[in-house]
């Protein structure tokens, strides 16, 4: 059973389609980086850029040359969408997007990390057997046909980031439409609709329909009865974050991965009315199978726990955001706040005030306001610089922290020399103070 399942052969047109989709959209991401100014205001202007902890090396290349690194990447998505050199073209841009992702912080983005697995997934499936310069130059590689996992492992990765995402929206603070009022109010400059998305059944509406559009679009686009109706509240929801929430290639991509809900012959006559339609049923089961079920089996279990881990750290992760990151926890809360660092000679007892805005660009500033990683690698660079000085340093730090416009409160405990603290991947931290959100927000109302 699981084998048919698997093993059966499918039209391809589907993923043929998608990774000529795919293509453009990683390069229009890559290139629209440098118009936008990002590349700049993330990579070229700040002094340096808080990285993923243990990888502080990936510092931005210097002068313009991040500039030419996107300008690869977006050359690489290019070559991704005519199918040329396809694996070597999609590998190289796997790494140096993994790079740029832990690179930076300050923009930290799940749409970032998603696109990191679909480039891995892309790269082990068959994406240029056809259309494609790859297929021209070696016709043996041309098929007209794929093994039914192809397109399953990828609806099992959208289940995955749907679902989550859903759920990660049921707590009061969602579910009151605390979120989705502070979200639009930062939208009332838009124009025409602007003021519209101040109205309370506005939020309502979008509350409900982000629960309820998130857990049942995949169920709903795989049943044939509902699939044009979920095509169309795709199109609606995905349109509308692209054109409110500004958040780049996400929404198109989104709507690209509908390709593999929907029948080859309906996908055919739309994009490749030329290409034979595949109509056998053979299960051509392969040698490999034990070790594709082997590491099937880990990647996806991975990635149904890491959204989970924060249920084993202590406290809110709202309010520590240890787990967060990984997580599917998208747009669920807005978050202010500042930090000052005290650095302490151990030897003469000399204080120091260290304010970040003379480090820092204002984007940085403020996840190192309340973000706890970034709180403490600031620690850290300022030990290694007074290290550099002939000086040994204890810092603390003064830090107020507002969670979805609640009253501020202490995220870091001030008697903690966080300098002497090391970082623990998995586990809570204890110089963070205790949350209280539920008893700040009852105080709030």
């Amino acid at each position: 059973m699981l084998n048919r399942l698997l093993f059966k052969q499918i039209d391809n047109v589907s993923l043929v389609v998608f990774r000529v989709f795919f293509g453009f959209l990683i390069a229009a991401e890559t290139f629209g980086a440098i118009l936008t100014g990002w590349v700049k205001k993330a990579l070229i202007a700040p002094e340096f850029t808080f990285t993923v902890i243990g990888f502080e090396f990936l510092q931005p290349l210097p002068g313009y040359g991040m500039y030419i690194y996107f300008g690869v990447m977006g050359v690489l998505g290019l070559l991704v969408m005519i199918g040329y050199k396809y694996r070597l073209s999609l590998g190289l841009f796997t790494v140096m997007w993994t790079v740029v992702y832990m690179m930076q912080k300050a923009s930290y983005n799940n749409h970032y990390y998603l696109l990191i697995l679909i480039c891995l997934l892309m790269l082990i499936l068959p994406a240029n057997r056809y259309l494609s310069f790859d297929a021209k130059r070696n016709p043996d590689i041309k098929r007209i046909s794929m093994p039914a996992w192809c397109k399953w492992i990828i609806v099992f990765q959208l289940w995955i980031v749907y679902t989550y995402a859903s759920l990660a929206k049921l707590y009061p603070d969602w579910l009151d439409f605390t979120v989705v009022r502070n979200l639009m109010s930062a939208k009332d400059h838009y124009y025409l609709i602007g003021d519209v998305l101040q109205n309370h059944w506005v939020h309502v509406f979008i509350t409900y329909t982000g629960i309820l559009f998130d857990l049942l679009v995949i169920p709903l686009l795989l049943w044939k009865p509902t699939r044009k109706l979920a095509f169309f509240a795709s199109l609606v929801f995905h349109l509308f974050n692209s054109i409110v929430f500004q958040i780049g290639i996400f929404p198109y991509l989104s709507l690209a991965f509908t390709l593999f809900f929907f029948e080859p012959e309906t996908v055919r006559n739309i994009f490749l009315k030329k290409k034979t339609l595949y109509e056998g049923n053979e299960v051509m089961v392969p040698s490999y199978k034990y070790t594709f079920y082997t590491v099937a089996t880990i990647y996806f279990l991975i990635q149904i726990a890491l959204p989970l881990r924060h249920w084993f750290i202590k406290d809110d992760v709202l309010w520590t955001e240890e787990g967060h990151r990984l997580s599917w926890r998208m747009m669920l809360r807005s978050k202010a706040g500042y930090s000052t660092f005290k650095v302490v000679d151990k030897s003469t007892g000399e204080t120091e005030l260290v304010y970040p805005k003379n480090y820092l660009t204002r984007k940085q500033m403020g996840i190192v306001g309340t973000k706890p990683d970034v709180i403490w690698q600031f620690a850290q660079r300022l030990k290694k610089q007074y290290n550099a000085q002939g000086k040994e340093v204890a810092i603390y730090v003064k830090n107020r922290v507002s969670v979805n416009h609640r009253p501020t409160k202490p995220l870091i405990d001030e008697s903690v020399d966080l300098a002497a603290e090391p970082w623990k991947q998995f586990k809570h931290h204890t110089w963070l103070l205790p949350s209280d959100l539920e008893k700040q927000k009852a105080v709030k109302d």
